[in-house]
């Protein structure tokens, strides 16, 4: 009597599986190494900034107009495109229609004052206002920009956030002198 026995799934399917595993392994490498970058292609966000202080005006309890003063990087063109980082101030009022969503970012905003934070707010593709000089005087605000909210900022290596790290990273070095 013979016996017949068949091979294991692993000895029927070796080749197989030895002849793919690497492709498969080498494409699951590629599309995790794709996640792990920074959706930044397409950036929504209309600016980044610092906050240093934030004035509401004519009084914190029912505000109509903000100064937000720091540093900021505006979107302008398409995909990733922000101007250099500056410091100023921008100074907006309440957006007709948009009183209590304004005034709820504001709020945001007013949080993260002096804190060295990096936030984003605004949105790509609509007005998002203009950076003042620090010493241009306080006239003619521009409409807030209502984007997705006020976004704390983890990104660590973009342009604009280089940029305004750089900046307050020299504002502390003149503080500390």
């Amino acid at each position: 009597m013979h016996s017949h026995s068949l091979p294991s799934a692993a000895g029927r399917n070796g080749g197989f599986a030895r002849r793919h595993f690497a492709p498969v392994l080498i494409l699951a490498a590629i599309l995790l190494a794709m996640t792990a970058l920074p959706a930044l292609a397409s950036d929504p966000v209309g600016i980044y900034a610092y906050v240093d202080r934030v004035v509401l005006e004519p009084n914190d309890t029912a505000p109509e107009r903000i100064q937000v003063w720091g540093g900021f990087a505006l979107a302008h063109g398409r995909g990733d495109q922000y101007t250099a980082a500056q410091r100023g101030y921008m100074y907006f009022k309440v957006k007709p229609a948009k009183e209590t969503l304004c005034q709820n970012e504001w709020a945001d905003l007013k949080s993260v004052a002096g804190t060295g934070k990096l936030v984003g707010f605004g949105q790509r593709y609509a007005s998002n206002g203009v950076v003042r000089l620090p010493a241009a005087k306080v006239e003619n605000p521009d409409a807030y920009p209502i984007g997705f909210g006020m976004q704390k900022i983890s990104t660590k290596d973009y342009k604009p956030i280089n940029e305004l790290n750089a900046l307050l990273a020299e504002d502390a070095r003149k503080r500390s002198k």
